[in-house]
């Protein structure tokens, strides 16, 4: 296991941790905040793990100034945090929720005060439960509903938000959430994915217009958890085609609109048979296609697909949780195969050179456009030891490894700006409630204590020196 080689990163990059409002804040019936998908999903027995909640979370909500005494002592340069939209305005839409605008409020200014750049997502997946009960992001109206809560957002915070992302990994809202029931809110209607797909695209468009409308210069961006998929053997071209396939559902239906300004015309033959995309309106596509001076990317594994003979079992090993459906919409016909190890406690495989590959492969279709790591961490079965400490060192060495392949892509002409690790403390993770923990800070969940791991400690170690020790 190796910890560094030396690596040294630009004067300016940003070194950062991040969270997500659900899976830290807690609170969930208070200060006025109104329920969202995942507070109706955790709640149905069998959807998550231990039949876990969001409800306490890490109590953030109530300990966001003992936190951000964290974030500081760590040196991060900038926090990676989300806003609820239904802690501010709890039906998501209509009156604004002044006791939740004055909770981030007072959190950005905290961040300000200790000199930490504050970086807000605007939406990381907990929809407002009435949105959701009007056919949510399946719905056009809700792309229109998040450019107004986006709006509310850019009047109450101002210039004091260093960038403004509009969504968080809309891939997972998109299948997980509608094809695969995975996810909030659980449905598995793959024609309402794909629509599901469009309307996150249009929704991020609006939502940096609203934001713009308020803050001529705002720096808007988009965190993308793009796909490195690989075909199992790469002179078949069965394989190879999968690979194209997949591609366009995990990657190129978002960068297409969003970056190229467009929709793939594989994706739209593809899923012709799912849908005739009649929901995609004249002009749309242009409202998509905003400027931004960020793409956010989230990285943690890669994934081997094939051509599926339609005869042997068909492996669906692609990291995702067993669900209602697949999040592949109309791929029938793919398989996907499990990577070499090694393995996190999720399941996935830890490939650095897969993240030294995504960053120039975004560099190579976008040139001049700035990246950040905006996550990148891995879970593991920490346990605490006598003394009290948590030794996590295949954390450390797994943080160590991307860190260094995020340096060879610079090496290589890749324009990226900074480094977020996934997470600042442990949390809830989704639907594997409580039992997969991510983060530098491990959080007792029946006292809320924090302790620092031993990669919390390395972690600041290599913000001091802004590299990687030799």
């Amino acid at each position: 296991m190796s910890t560094g080689t030396g690596r040294r990163f630009p004067d300016d990059f940003l070194w950062g941790s991040a969270t997500a409002s659900y899976q830290i804040e807690g609170a969930a019936k208070e200060g006025g905040r109104g329920p969202s998908i995942w507070d109706t999903f955790s709640h149905t027995p069998g959807k998550t793990l231990n039949g876990d909640t969001g409800d306490v979370a890490d109590g953030h909500y109530h300990r966001w100034q003992e936190d951000l005494g964290h974030i500081a002592d760590l040196g991060l340069g900038a926090y990676r945090f989300s806003t609820a939209w239904p802690r501010v305005q709890p039906g998501g839409r209509g009156p604004v929720n002044r006791e939740g605008l004055d909770f981030y409020s007072r959190l950005v200014d905290g961040l300000l005060e200790r000199g930490i750049k504050p970086v807000l997502t605007l939406y990381h997946w907990d929809l407002p439960q009435d949105l959701e009960d009007a056919g949510g992001w399946a719905t056009r109206d809700t792309a229109y509903r998040f450019a107004d809560y986006a709006e509310i957002m850019a009047r109450e915070l101002g210039d004091r938000i260093d960038t403004w992302t509009t969504l968080n990994e809309p891939w997972c809202s998109a299948y997980l959430g509608y094809a695969s029931g995975a996810h909030a809110p659980g449905r598995a209607e793959p024609a309402a994915a794909l629509a599901a797909v469009h309307h996150l695209n249009l929704a991020h468009g609006l939502g940096i217009q609203a934001v713009r409308s308020v803050l001529p210069s705002a720096r808007a961006s988009v965190t993308l958890n793009l796909h490195v998929i690989r075909p199992v053997d790469p002179s078949s071209e069965g394989d190879l085609d999968a690979v194209r396939q997949i591609d366009a559902l995990a990657n190129r239906a978002f960068t297409g609109p969003m970056l190229d300004g467009a929709y793939p015309s594989d994706l739209l033959d593809d899923t012709a048979h799912v849908t005739d995309w009649s929901f995609v309106q004249d002009g749309d596509v242009a409202i998509a296609h905003q400027p931004l001076e960020m793409l956010g990317v989230n990285y943690y594994s890669t994934g081997l697909a094939r051509r599926w003979d339609g005869v042997s079992p068909r492996s669906e090993d692609d990291g995702h949780d067993d669900a209602l459906g697949s999040p592949w919409v109309g791929a029938d016909d793919v398989e996907f195969v499990r990577p070499e190890g090694p393995y996190t406690a999720m399941g996935w495989n830890i490939d650095p050179s897969g993240l030294t590959e995504l960053l120039l492969r975004m560099h190579r279709e976008h040139p001049g456009l700035p990246m950040m790591i905006t996550e990148n961490g891995a879970a593991f079965a920490d346990t605490v030891s006598p003394d009290g400490a948590v030794h996590d060192p295949q954390r450390i060495d797994y943080i160590a490894r991307h860190l260094e392949a995020t340096g060879q892509a610079i090496d290589q002409g890749a324009d990226v700006r900074g480094y977020f690790a996934w997470s600042l403390m442990d949390n809830f993770e989704w639907s594997f409630g409580y039992d997969r923990r991510f983060g530098l800070i491990r959080v007792d969940y029946d006292t809320l204590e924090r302790t620092w791991k031993d990669s919390a400690h390395w972690y600041r170690d290599v913000i001091a020196r802004n590299g990687l020790k030799g």
